[in-house]
């Protein structure tokens, strides 16, 4: 490659990046997720598109794409409070284990009676698809306030659930169905133990480690934080472990240790999670051939009219009815299974690995992936308010955060949007935990120092300072009045909890 190739390389890829940023704003307007658009991207450059991009390489999209995934599962992980998914650790794990075999019985049998295929086919299909996709789900519901229950088990599902759908598609693409299917399970079970020891054990070892060197500057601590996560995901690989797994809880850990400088961390992280979608489905985009689809269409609907109406919601009534969870949340869990980077990638493996008719195989996989995340996206803030289970008011609250690194505190900057129940309330009446006050209230472009008296209104940004310890617990509180008003926590809703209340 000579230097103008490249250099035209980059003016394309630097392109394609500011379009893809660009795109964020129509998503989030659209209510559709980002990764439709980024699709769309990769389609309009391949060869039957302006681009007119010639690229069939599924092994390196395979490869690219697993390393996203590692990427994006550290993102996820960094950002997962594990006051949240503790409670819900079980159910999540049910629906990640049991929920799986469920999905993947229902959706094969389906592929197999209804369109045709060959159990192996049959199998892979159902296996691929029954993974479901944290970032879709957020992308979408980023807007609506949900039960930490519900919030909690979605993403520690959508964290744990990729592991064992990659060890049954590889199982399914290189032999066929097997025969013995106790040994399947065992197998599935080891490599998830291995990657969870492997996982613990390097998360609480390089959190160990960050708390205690000090590194020279600043911006080494986020460099560091995600080579520890992608070392955990190669090391639970190399020991035949589950390295998604690995990666995942380690990341979880390294987010809830309190490290240095971590919302450069935090920030660091989400712009290489961003980065990694984007490139991996602009690269998935330009692997479809459109023109090839049309066959596929009707299976795809077949297969995702079952996969949504039937598997999904059997498989969250046979894990949660157990753990007590109300239908409501039940159902919003169900309508939630939305599929996204995760299913197409795994539907590159039994193209590698030569499987007849995988062309097949990924072609339903994308429409089924595009379809029915074209219905469900748009769909799901809707269904959470009929459910109750959303308050738009609460949905908007904008809280940033930056470092007070010689304080050993935080400056939080919190917007209070239209319709939140923060209107009205006294700046004493939020009730912010000891070590943390409201410092700068902005109304109308002009700004002052508040009294305990001064009541909030629409469109307010505060500034509110907080210690290191009660940080979180800060947060919190601010959350619970924007969804219950003054009176959350007292009556219940918020769930404020403790933090606000152990301050005081």
């Amino acid at each position: 490659m000579t230097v103008h190739h490249l250099n035209q390389l980059l003016l394309v890829c630097s392109l394609v990046l500011l379009v893809a940023v660009a795109a964020v704003r129509i998503s989030s307007r659209s209510g559709l997720p980002s990764l439709l658009v980024y699709l769309g991207i990769g389609i309009a450059m391949g060869q039957d598109g302006i681009g007119d991009i010639q690229f069939d390489n599924a092994e390196l999209t395979q490869v690219i794409g697993y390393a996203a995934l590692v990427v994006i599962l550290a993102e996820g992980g960094l950002g997962t409070k594990w006051t949240e998914i503790k409670p819900v650790l079980p159910s999540a794990a049910a629906l990640a284990l049991v929920g799986v075999a469920v999905s993947v019985g229902v959706t094969a049998t389906a592929a197999h009676l209804l369109i045709g295929l060959e159990w192996r086919a049959a199998l892979i299909i159902g296996a691929v698809v029954s993974s479901t996709d944290a970032a879709a789900v957020f992308s979408v519901l980023r807007k609506v306030p949900l039960p930490a229950r519900v919030r909690g088990t979605l993403e520690a599902e959508s964290g744990f659930n990729d592991a064992p759908v990659v060890i049954l598609v590889v199982a399914f693409s290189t032999a066929g169905p097997v025969e013995h299917w106790y040994v399947l399970i065992g197998e599935i079970l080891l490599e998830l133990a291995i990657g969870a020891a492997i996982g613990i054990a390097v998360g609480w070892l390089g959190a160990w480690g960050l708390r205690r060197v000090a590194l020279p500057a600043s911006g080494l601590y986020p460099i560091a934080v995600m080579a520890i996560a992608v070392a955990a995901y190669a090391a639970g690989a190399l020991a035949h472990g589950s390295g998604f797994l690995a990666v995942y809880l380690a990341s979880m850990l390294l987010g809830n240790a309190k490290l240095p400088h971590w919302p450069a961390t935090r920030g660091f992280a989400e712009g290489l999670g961003w980065l990694a979608q984007i490139g991996m489905f602009v690269l998935l985009g330009l692997l479809v051939t459109p023109h090839e689809l049309g066959d596929d269409i009707v299976p795809a609907l077949i297969v995702g009219l079952v996969l949504t109406m039937v598997a999904r919601p059997l498989s969250v009534v046979v894990c949660l009815v157990p753990f007590r969870v109300p239908w409501q949340e039940q159902t919003l869990m169900s309508w939630a299974g939305l599929r996204g980077a995760v299913p197409i990638i795994l539907a590159t493996i039994p193209m590698v690995q030569g499987v007849e008719g995988s062309e097949r195989i990924f072609n339903i996989v994308f429409l089924l992936v595009v379809v029915y995340t074209l219905v469900q996206g748009p769909t799901l803030p809707g269904l959470a308010r009929l459910l109750r289970l959303g308050d738009s008011g609460a949905a908007d609250l904008g809280v940033e955060s930056a470092p007070l690194e010689r304080l050993r505190g935080h400056l939080l900057s919190v917007t209070v949007p239209e319709g939140s129940r923060m209107h009205g309330v006294e700046v004493g009446e939020l009730r912010l935990p000891a070590g943390s006050a409201v410092t700068l209230v902005v109304r109308d472009g002009t700004s002052f120092v508040p009294a305990p008296e001064t009541m909030l209104r629409r469109g307010d940004e505060l500034l509110v300072v907080a210690t290191d310890p009660v940080r979180d617990a800060a947060e919190r509180r601010l959350r619970a009045v924007a969804r219950g008003g003054k009176l959350a926590g007292w009556l219940g809703n918020g769930r404020d909890t403790e933090g606000s209340q152990a301050g005081r």
